[in-house]
C-alpha cells in the first residue's frame, strides 16, 4: 500500500509555520518590554545632567599622560630624565617592585635591588616613589614619583 505523500508536508510546513510565527511573535514582545525599560533609564541619565569623561583624566588613570609633572609653584619640572616610573607595587617595608620605563622604551618591572640601568640599581620603593641609588646601600641619585591622583 502507498500512502499519498503531499498531505503529510503540508501539515509538517504548516506546523513549522505556526511555531516560526509564534517564535518570532515571542521575541518581538520580549525585545520591547527590554526596549521600554532603556528608554526609562536613559532619559533619567540625560535629565540628571550627566558630563562626557575626561579623556586626560581616563589616561592619568590608566598611567598614561607621560608630560612632565607641574611643581606645586606651577612650573614644569626643569630635570628631564630617561626614567619614567609607570607603576609601583609596595609594602611597608620598603621593598616590592616598580614599572619603570627607560629612555622611552616600554616599561620593564623591576624588583628592589634590581640594575635598572648602567650602574643604577632599585634601592626602595613606596606608595607613589621609586629611588634609584648607585647600589643596595649607596646614596639615592634619583627620586621617581607617579603624576598626583586627580581628585
Amino acid at each position: 500500500m502507498q500512502t499519498n505523500a503531499i498531505p503529510i508536508w503540508r501539515v509538517r510546513m504548516v506546523t513549522f509555520a505556526v511555531a516560526a510565527l509564534a517564535a518570532l511573535t515571542g521575541t518581538y514582545w520580549v525585545l520591547k518590554s527590554m526596549q521600554g525599560h532603556s528608554v526609562s533609564v536613559s532619559a533619567a541619565m540625560a535629565g540628571a545632567g550627566v558630563t562626557g569623561v575626561d579623556p586626560q583624566a581616563v589616561a592619568r588613570a590608566l598611567g598614561g599622560g607621560n608630560t612632565p609633572v607641574s611643581q606645586a609653584d606651577g612650573q614644569v619640572a626643569s630635570s628631564r630624565t630617561p626614567y619614567v616610573l609607570v607603576g609601583v607595587v609596595a609594602d611597608p617595608a620598603h621593598s616590592g617592585a616598580a614599572l619603570i620605563s627607560v629612555d622611552g622604551k616600554p616599561a620593564k618591572p623591576y624588583r628592589v635591588g634590581a640594575v635598572v640601568d648602567g650602574s643604577l640599581v632599585l634601592q626602595s620603593v613606596t606608595a607613589r616613589k621609586a629611588v634609584l641609588a648607585d647600589g643596595p646601600q649607596g646614596a639615592a641619585r634619583l627620586t621617581l614619583e607617579l603624576p598626583p591622583l586627580s581628585q
